[in-house]
C-alpha cells in the first residue's frame, strides 16, 4: 500500500485518519494541504474517484470570501487549485483509490 494523507493540522478528521493508520502500523505519507496543496494530476485522479462536490469545503470562510457559490464550475476548479484551504480534509489516497473525509470502512478494504 502507498497511502497519502492530504490534510490540515487543524482538522480533527485528519488527526483521526492519521491515528487510524498508525494504530494498524500502516505507513503513510502526510502532505499539508495548506502549504503544498494538490498537484493538477493528483487533483484530477482524486476528482475522478470522489467527484468535485466532495472535494470542496462549503463551510470554510474562504468559500464565502471567494464567492465560490456564484462562479462557473471551471472558475471554481481554478480557485480550488489556487486556494488549497478550500479542500475538504483529509483526502486519503492509495494508488488510484481515494476518499475524502474519515472513512475507515473503505480503508479496511484497501488492506
Amino acid at each position: 500500500m502507498n497511502i497519502q494523507i492530504f490534510g490540515s493540522s487543524k482538522s480533527f478528521d485528519t488527526k483521526k485518519a492519521e491515528r487510524w493508520f498508525k494504530e494498524r502500523r500502516i505507513k503513510y505519507q502526510y502532505i499539508d494541504l495548506a502549504s503544498k496543496g494538490l498537484s493538477p494530476r493528483e487533483y484530477d485522479a482524486v476528482k475522478r474517484k470522489v467527484g468535485f462536490e466532495a472535494l470542496v469545503n462549503t463551510k470554510c470562510r474562504a468559500y464565502d470570501e471567494l464567492y465560490m457559490a456564484y462562479i462557473t464550475p471551471d472558475a471554481q476548479e481554478e480557485k480550488l487549485l489556487m486556494y488549497p484551504e478550500l479542500f475538504n480534509a483529509p483526502i486519503v489516497r492509495n494508488g488510484k483509490e481515494a476518499t475524502v473525509g474519515y472513512h475507515p470502512e473503505i480503508w479496511q478494504t484497501w488492506e
